[in-house]
C-alpha cells in the first residue's frame, strides 16, 4: 500500500486511474441501485454487451469508441424497453439475441479494422491503467447527465421502480420513464466499460447497491452508500492490484464480490438474531 501511495503522487496515469474509478463509482451507486430494487440486471447485462458492436463500428470507421459505445448502449436499453412494454414474453430472447449479436458484430469490424492496434481485451476486461486523461471530462458529463436527470425525475423514476401500475394510475408516463431509465442504464454502462470492462460491468453496477440493500432501505440512503462502496472498492482494488502487478478491473470485482458474500452472511445473522430477539421479549412480556 505504501508502494501504490507513493507511486500515485510520482505518476499522472495512476492519478488518471483514481480519478476513472471515482467518477464510474458516481454514476453506478446511483443508477446501480435502480437496476438493483427494479430487478433489471439481465437486462442491464444485454446492453452491456451490446455495445461491442457500436464500438466495434465506431472504430472501423474511425470515430471513437465510447461514441460508439453510447449510441449502441442507448439504442439497445431503447429496443429492449419497447419489445418489453410490448411483448413482456419476449423479452428474454431478445435480450439474449441482443447480447449475442453486439459482441459478434463488434468482434467482426475490429477484426476488419485497418491498421487495428488496440488491445480487445482492454474492452472486454477493462483496463483502467490507460484511461486517457481527456476521457475523464467524457466521464464527468456522463455522470452530470446521470445526476441531473435522475435530480430532476426523481420521484417519477421512484414510482416506476417500486410499482408501475400505481404510478400509472397516478398519471405518471410509465412507459417514457421506463425508457428513461434503462437510457440511464446505458450511460453508467459506457461509464464503466473502460475501468472493468464489458465482461465484469454487470458486477460492479449492482454488488455496491446489492450491499448497501442489506442495511438500507431508502433509496437516496442506498445510493449514498452504494457510491462510497463503489469508490472504496474502486480505489482499493487499483492499490492492491498495483504491488504485485495483477489486473485492476478484475481485482476491483473480487474485492466487491467478496465483501458482498461477507455482508449477505453478516445480514442474514443479524436478522436472525433480531427475530430471535423479538421472539424472547414477545414470550417475556417486554
Amino acid at each position: 500500500m505504501q508502494d501504490f501511495l507513493q507511486a500515485l503522487g510520482q505518476h499522472a496515469f495512476l492519478q488518471t486511474a483514481l480519478l476513472a474509478g471515482l467518477l464510474a463509482s458516481l454514476g453506478c451507486g446511483v443508477i446501480g441501485t435502480f437496476v438493483v430494487v427494479k430487478r433489471i440486471a439481465f437486462m442491464a447485462g444485454g446492453i452491456a454487451h451490446s455495445v461491442l458492436g457500436g464500438m466495434g463500428a465506431a472504430l472501423y470507421f474511425g470515430f471513437d469508441p465510447l461514441l460508439g459505445a453510447l449510441a449502441a448502449a442507448v439504442l439497445s436499453a431503447l429496443l429492449i424497453g419497447l419489445v418489453r412494454l410490448a411483448w413482456n414474453a419476449q423479452e428474454d430472447t431478445l435480450i439474449g439475441a441482443l447480447w449475442a449479436i453486439g459482441m459478434a458484430i463488434g468482434i467482426l469490424f475490429i477484426a476488419k479494422t485497418p491498421g487495428y492496434t488496440t488491445d480487445l481485451m482492454s474492452f472486454l476486461f477493462g483496463n483502467i491503467l490507460l484511461v486517457p486523461r481527456r476521457e475523464l471530462w467524457f466521464m464527468a458529463g456522463l455522470d452530470l447527465v446521470l445526476l441531473v436527470t435522475v435530480m430532476l425525475f426523481y420521484r417519477q423514476l421512484l414510482a416506476v421502480t417500486f410499482d408501475e401500475e400505481f404510478a400509472r394510475l397516478r398519471g405518471v408516463p410509465v412507459a417514457f420513464f421506463y425508457l428513461l431509465l434503462l437510457c440511464l442504464v446505458a450511460v453508467t454502462v459506457v461509464l464503466l466499460i473502460q475501468v472493468v470492462g464489458l465482461i465484469l460491468v454487470i458486477a460492479l453496477l449492482t454488488l455496491p447497491a446489492a450491499i448497501a440493500g442489506h442495511y438500507v432501505h431508502s433509496l437516496g440512503g442506498m445510493m449514498l452508500i452504494a457510491t462510497l462502496l463503489g469508490g472504496v472498492f474502486t480505489s482499493a482494488g487499483l492499490a492492491l492490484s498495483y504491488g504485485p502487478d495483477l489486473p485492476a478491473g478484475p481485482t476491483m470485482i473480487l474485492l466487491a464480490g467478496s465483501v458482498y458474500v461477507v455482508s449477505a452472511v453478516l445480514s442474514r445473522f443479524l436478522a436472525r438474531r433480531r427475530a430471535r430477539r423479538r421472539r424472547l421479549l414477545t414470550a417475556t412480556g417486554g
